[in-house]
């Protein structure tokens, strides 16, 4: 995966997170492997236990989890499944996980889909995706963004909001 693919997909998590109302401690596309998967890029997302309700937790945390194949279909143009794609694999397990409590699979399933559904025509807006973007563009001048950074990044678009 290039850098400019994982600097988007990344940045989408971190949209999605900051938009939800959830904190992102970090992000980077030059991450340290040695405590985990291979992987090309890594976001740290903090949850308020106290703001949200276990409901929201897992509605949020999913479409948190699904920010990052969406943000990367909308770049590339290629609007897959996130659940086909190899290098998702671990978004879509983690968005799954999330929504756990929903009663069976099926309903697990087309509840996944809304939410990509409904984060491809939010993150094809405009003043997300001009967000994303300035989120990705400094990811990729500077790799590795801490919490402060990314609020002054997307502080003029959350005001919006």
């Amino acid at each position: 995966m290039s850098e400019e693919i994982t600097a988007f997909h990344e940045a989408g998590h971190v949209y999605a997170a900051l938009y939800v109302g959830a904190k992102v401690r970090s992000v980077t596309i030059d991450p340290d492997n040695d405590d985990g998967p291979n992987r090309s890029g890594d976001t740290v997302v903090l949850w308020d236990r106290r703001r949200f309700s276990q409901q929201e937790l897992m509605e949020k945390g999913a479409w948190v989890a699904l920010a990052g194949p969406v943000a990367e279909m909308i770049h590339a143009e290629k609007p897959f499944h996130p659940a086909v794609i190899a290098e998702w694999r671990q978004d879509w397990e983690t968005a799954c996980e999330c929504l756990a409590g929903i009663g069976n699979v099926q309903q697990r399933f087309a509840c996944l889909e809304q939410f990509t559904i409904d984060l491809y025509q939010a993150f094809s807006q405009d003043r997300h995706w001009a967000a994303i973007g300035a989120i990705a563009d400094h990811l990729l001048a500077h790799e590795t963004l801490d919490q402060e950074m990314l609020e002054e990044i997307v502080e003029p678009w959350m005001m919006d909001s």
